[in-house]
């Protein structure tokens, strides 16, 4: 692998390891280019983040980058021409999942000497970074109610209640007309219920129409939750309709507010953060600058006793084998490869998704010419320490470390499962650029170059394209995504949060027939 660590990036190309087959672009390079250090001259055009043959590839012949067959060479190539899509050939093969192999144990930083952030300590010891009133619907024919509520509380009517982030809708499009039980409907209300026992969230009213499946009163028993002064439940056929369960929710939660109030933030271990890890618009530099870089951050997070969760099922396709080479245990390497093999083989087979070969076209206007490709890249969000759990879809997360829980690569599905699961912030890197927000939890974003964080400022939180420019080696980098991380988890507010970013991410993974 290059030696980021070591040096700043110069030249016109990036070589990521001795033994690839091909070297990336660092700027765009044009036809009779020569390139430093590799003998050859550029065949054609390459746009920055593309790939360049620099050996004779034979039909068939892997395509290496960083070490990790990416594909194969679909006819004989010559070095110096361009390598993407159209002449690197998708197609299956074995890799070794070598359970625990390359397994080494965090060495965890002394407890008095951990980093700190100013949290919101709940009564049971749970840490959060915002502190929300939330509004579920139960179904999507409380939708409506449930957003006219909580819209209803604007600035101006929190003006008393300094402590208080806001109130957040979290409504959906399902809760009927859907399996009556089974694993769909367990799904759903696991997603609910993370949000209604999320540490961010310091009171919930529940909104439900009344004739639907997910009634209110199973679902509460089935996540362990009572009905109580700061979590309320309201049935709109029983209340008198539209207008009067608007009403009634707007004076449930004006009742639920001094409580809300009374939350303050005091100095806790960094231990308490937990970051769901993501990545949208992802281009060929995702691997080589932000996603390494928060790699590097998870990392210096496991020694501090902090949480990061990778996702995506679909984005770790084909490099699976390097986490579970790292998994802490047979069973959680087991079980890795049985989320994979439930995906190719149930989920998504015979599909036209993302996991059986073809990526977005963003992603391919990027430089990334399959979805072992854009995996290679993905899974370097979680850094390259131990991996210590894997999760369902929006199970509580309960190991510190690098964990993994499955979800689709949609990224608002994905990160709807992460905070269910308990992220009380979202990492999110992007290389085309990605407008998102995540309540009630804060999203922080990455951008993979200097190009597009120019471009998309606004949105932006930090520029990992200082990598590419030679102006920041990834291990500072890390250090400040990990700081900031810090910073808004303080209460600093994040881009998306600026520009009130979140009020339509919540999205919970259907999985079920509609019927």
């Amino acid at each position: 692998m290059i030696d980021l660590h070591a040096k700043r990036m110069e030249g016109p190309v990036i070589r990521l390891h001795p033994d690839d087959n091909v070297v990336v672009a660092r700027v765009d390079i044009e036809p009779g280019t020569p390139i430093p250090g590799e003998n050859m001259v550029a065949r054609e055009k390459a746009p920055a983040g593309y790939k360049i043959a620099t050996q004779h590839l034979r039909k068939g012949d892997p395509v290496l980058k960083y070490q990790v067959t990416i594909g194969f060479a679909s006819e004989d190539t010559p070095p110096g021409t361009m390598l993407h899509g159209h002449n690197i050939e998708f197609r299956e093969f074995d890799r070794d999942p070598a359970i625990g192999r390359d397994f080494r144990p965090v060495a965890p930083v002394p407890e008095a000497e951990r980093k700190t952030f100013r949290g919101i300590v709940r009564a049971d010891g749970r840490v959060g970074t915002r502190n929300y009133i939330a509004v579920v619907s139960s179904v999507n024919c409380s939708a409506t109610v449930s957003q006219a509520v909580a819209d209803w509380f604007t600035e101006e009517r929190l003006a008393d209640y300094p402590n208080v982030d806001g109130v957040a809708a979290f409504t959906h499009s399902t809760g009927c007309g859907m399996e009556l039980s089974g694993e769909p409907m367990d799904l759903l209300r696991r997603t609910l219920g993370g949000y209604m026992k999320h540490a961010n969230v310091a009171g919930v009213l529940v909104i439900g129409l009344g004739c639907e499946r997910n009634q209110i009163k199973s679902m509460l028993e089935s996540q362990g939750l009572t009905p109580g002064p700061m979590l309320r439940t309201m049935v709109m056929q029983e209340v008198g309709g539209t207008k009067k369960s608007i009403e009634a929710g707007i004076a449930a939660v004006k009742e639920m507010l001094p409580e809300a109030n009374r939350a303050t933030r005091s100095t806790v271990s960094a231990a308490h953060l937990c970051i769901g890890l993501q990545c949208g618009g992802s281009d060929g530099f995702s691997s080589i600058t932000a996603n390494p870089a928060l790699g590097a951050a998870v990392d210096l997070l496991a020694r501090h006793g902090g949480t990061g969760i990778l996702s995506e099922t679909p984005e770790i396709y084909g490099v699976e084998h390097t986490l579970t080479r790292r998994a802490a245990s047979q069973e959680i390497g087991q079980k890795l490869l049985e989320r994979i093999r439930w995906w190719k083989d149930v989920y998504a087979a015979g599909r036209d998704t993302q996991i059986n070969g073809v990526v977005s076209p963003g992603n391919q206007a990027g430089g990334l010419a399959n979805i072992f490709e854009k995996s290679l890249g993905a899974m370097m969000k979680g850094g390259t320490g131990p991996l210590m759990g894997v999760y369902h879809y929006a199970e509580p997360v309960t190991a510190k470390g690098f964990v993994f829980m499955d979800t689709p690569g949609f990224d608002p599905v994905s990160a709807t499962g992460q905070i269910a699961g308990g992220a009380n912030i979202i990492a999110f890197t992007t290389g085309r650029g990605s407008m998102y927000g995540a309540k009630p939890v804060p999203s922080v974003k990455l951008a993979t170059n200097t190009p597009m964080y120019r471009r998309l400022e606004d949105d932006m939180d930090i520029n990992c394209g200082e990598i590419l420019d030679g102006t920041a080696s990834l291990p500072e980098m890390g250090e400040r995504i990990l700081d900031l991380l810090l910073r808004i988890a303080s209460g600093e507010k994040s881009k998306s949060e600026e520009l009130g970013v979140g009020r339509h991410e919540f999205a919970p993974w259907q999985i079920g027939i509609t019927g």
